[in-house]
């Protein structure tokens, strides 16, 4: 591990390590999305009296070892192998005012190539002609980036004031959400949620659950995922700069969730 260690300080941050199996509970569920079996492995930021750290936590079945370095972005690449073979790679760094850790979709090799990973195709196919130097910055010609959410310009929308929602917060999972000044939102699945399914059930999952006379006391109700949406004006988060769209953009969340399945990240409304 001293090998890790020393690969997070070169980015300038600290890593400690501790024992999963000894954890009371698990907040956080980590799955192989083709095996669906949980690997023992969570990657997370933490804080203590020194700042924010990262925390690496494993039942000892996991290799790891760093991919990439990149000191003046304040960026490495982590490679983990779990006892069936399967392997992941966390992309770990800086990003305006804090630490991230992302799961990279892909079999990436570089830091480059992470970030792209991680970028929806929308925003791949928008950045084609974009220097590359310029492709990984928070704003270029093609889009704008604010953490985890990348905006598109859409110039042709113009939505009817009545669906035009303001101050809406836009969120994936436990955290602080970010806030986006207008918001329209067209299209989307309607899934059926309550407290046992956090994430929502088809109306054909959902007419099996029911069969059960106790799922009607779940407290259930319709939200949609999978949803267009658009946004325009002031976007806010207590980690980031705030940025401003001037006209509408897509917003579109990064890939992080394709690469395995994580509990609780799922896009909502």
């Amino acid at each position: 591990m001293n090998s890790i260690v020393k690969a997070f300080e070169k980015i300038g941050t600290r890593v400690k390590f501790s024992d999963l199996s000894k954890r009371q509970t698990r907040f956080r569920r980590i799955r192989n999305a083709s095996t669906g079996r949980d690997i023992s492995l969570i990657v997370d930021i933490e804080k203590d009296k020194q700042g924010e750290f990262y925390k690496i936590e494993t039942d000892g079945s996991v290799d790891l070892h760093i991919m990439n370095i990149d000191k003046e972005l304040n960026h490495l690449l982590l490679f983990a192998r779990d006892k069936y073979k399967a392997k992941y790679r966390f992309l770990c760094g800086l990003d305006e005012r804090g630490w991230f850790a992302a799961a990279v979709p892909g079999a990436v090799s570089n830091i480059s190539d992470a970030m792209d990973s991680l970028k929806p195709k929308q925003v791949i196919a928008a950045q084609k002609n974009i220097k590359t130097e310029k492709k990984n910055r928070r704003k270029n010609e093609a889009f704008l980036r604010q953490g985890e959410w990348f905006f598109l310009p859409a110039p042709d929308i113009s939505p009817p004031a009545e669906l035009i929602l303001k101050n809406e917060p836009i969120q994936r999972g436990p955290g602080n959400p970010h806030k986006v000044q207008e918001i329209f939102r067209t299209g989307g699945e309607v899934v059926y949620v309550c407290r046992k399914y956090p994430q929502g059930v088809s109306f054909k999952k959902y007419r099996e659950i029911m069969k059960n006379p106790e799922a009607i006391l779940m407290g259930w109700r319709t939200m949609k995922v999978n949803m267009t949406v658009y946004g325009k004006g002031r976007v806010t988060h207590r980690d980031h700069q705030t940025i401003v769209l001037k006209g509408w953009y897509q917003i579109l969340p990064n890939r992080e969730t394709e690469s395995w399945f994580i509990e609780n990240l799922v896009f909502l409304d």
